[in-house]
């Protein structure tokens, strides 16, 4: 692949700056953006605070971060924020325990700043690429005579377009443009009123003419919906690259042993059991159960009689490598409590299900030949994996863009099933609605045709992935910026 971090004559050429926001499905999104642009040559300057890109980094999983000189992570300051734990408890299930480091990550600007102006000096061109909430790094760009900036979303273009629809109170009157019987979910239980208001401030503060915007999408996953948003008039006269799957689809470590690290025991317990046979069972990072949500859950798994992997664990928090700094002892023992499974519960499943209670590989579990359906919440990056992988879903949305993607999943694709409607996200999920979700996709013919089209499905998407996990609308956006 020919170098284009340099100008045939020799002169520093494009350089590109990365801005994620400090969320595990954030972070990683932008991080294997910078793995292909790195690939194509260009070197990436990879912004954050020295815990979030430590986070990214030892998260990396698929390929290995150490093949990739050209990607440099920048650690600049931002002021101390507390840590404290998440509260399951909570009727709205955004994860506001977050909201402090949130908070200081849009500190983030005067340090990027000086950053900014030292790689302008020597390059002929800085590309900054900014998650939709660090918005504060576009500003920090137009003030520079070579610099230009795109947003990048981390979401689906039918979450993006749904949002921008309700934002602007134009909800229902777009319902003829939706495709029938898409339901249009508004905003309601999604976020914390405080969050909301950093949202509102946070786009306030975009500038009018950034270069473009980057989705992690691609056509083959939601085609109307991608030109549907372009047509919305924050894009119009824009460039807007559905750049993804931003996660590999080939995974070097997925082997035997692999360059990156060990294999998880999760992979070695998966290397014996029967093709297709597995529920894998993940709520994300920044999501927690309540302790009666998780015994139904338990059930649920138990009566399905079904082999399952299922993450167990609490949410992220703000700074993930603190061990409960200053926060109240008693309020780390209850959320441990919150994490306890019925009486002799892993006795009785043993050899049937596997309770892990780390972080998990979960790429390589999604990938596994042994892996026949994902009970998930439906965050975008592990919407995209999963499709990506082939894998058919039990929709379980909680908070955010979730809802959405769970239309697109069963609704729009039709590779997945509802565990619990979005109107019902009040009530605790009885377990024989687990059992009942599980049954329909892995025992059922029903489930057996949504088996098929999710394995067709993520054929076509890693059909349109290179070797080098490079796509058309990556291929074209690197154009864009090394012209």
């Amino acid at each position: 692949m020919a170098n284009t971090a340099a100008s045939p004559d020799g002169e520093p050429g494009v350089v590109v700056v990365m801005v994620p926001f400090p969320a595990q499905g954030h972070l990683n999104q932008l991080l294997h953006l910078s793995r292909l642009v790195a690939a194509h040559g260009v070197p990436v300057h990879f912004v954050g605070s020295a815990t979030h890109n430590r986070q990214a980094r030892v998260r990396v999983h698929g390929w290995d971060l150490a093949a990739f000189p050209k990607i440099h992570f920048q650690d600049l300051p931002v002021p101390h924020f507390p840590s404290p734990p998440p509260e399951p408890r909570a009727t709205v299930k955004f994860p506001a325990h977050l909201q402090p480091a949130f908070e200081a990550s849009a500190k983030l600007q005067a340090p990027l700043a000086p950053l900014l102006r030292s790689l302008s000096a020597t390059a002929r061109r800085v590309v900054v690429v900014h998650d939709s909430l660090m918005p504060f790094a576009a500003r920090e760009a137009a003030g520079l005579p070579n610099a230009e900036s795109y947003v990048f979303h981390s979401v689906s273009a039918l979450a993006k377009l749904f949002f921008q629809w309700a934002a602007r109170g134009k909800l229902e009157e777009k319902r003829p443009v939706v495709p029938a019987g898409i339901p249009l979910l508004p905003l309601d239980g999604c976020y914390t009123e405080e969050f909301l208001a950093f949202l509102s401030r946070q786009f306030r503060k975009t500038p009018p003419d950034v270069a473009g915007r980057l989705l992690n999408t691609c056509r083959t996953v939601e085609p109307e919906f991608i030109d549907l948003l372009a047509r919305e008039p924050f894009l119009q006269r824009k460039r807007l690259f559905a750049v993804g799957p931003l996660n590999p689809v080939e995974l070097e470590d997925a082997g035997a042993g692999g360059p990156v690290r060990p294999r998880h025991r999760c992979l070695e317990w998966l290397d014996r059991q029967p093709p297709h046979s597995v529920v894998y069972v993940s709520f994300g990072t920044t999501s927690s159960m309540s302790s009666q949500q998780i015994r139904e859950l338990a059930a649920g798994l138990e009566s399905s009689r079904q082999r399952f992997i299922w993450v167990l664990r609490n949410a992220d928090r703000g700074d993930i490598f603190a061990a409960g700094e200053g926060v109240d002892a008693h309020k780390w023992q209850q959320r441990e409590r919150d994490l306890q499974l019925p009486e002799d519960y892993e006795r009785r499943v043993a050899g049937l299900g596997l309770v892990v209670r780390e972080w998990t590989p979960q790429l390589g579990i999604l990938g596994h030949r042994s892996t026949g359906l994902f009970m998930t919440h439906c965050g975008w990056n592990s919407c995209m994996e999963g499709l990506s992988m082939g894998v058919p879903m039990a929709a379980w949305p909680l908070h955010s863009d979730q809802p959405n993607n769970a239309v697109l999943v069963t609704e729009v694709l039709k590779v997945g099933v509802t565990v619990r409607e979005w109107a019902q996200r009040d009530e605790t999920v009885p377990s024989a609605a687990v059992e009942d979700a599980i049954r329909r996709i892995m025992v059922s013919g029903e489930g057996s045709e949504m088996r098929k089209r999710a394995r067709e499905l993520g054929a076509s998407i890693r059909a349109g992935v290179s070797e080098g996990g490079s796509t058309v609308e990556l291929d074209s956006f690197i154009a864009h910026i090394t012209r």
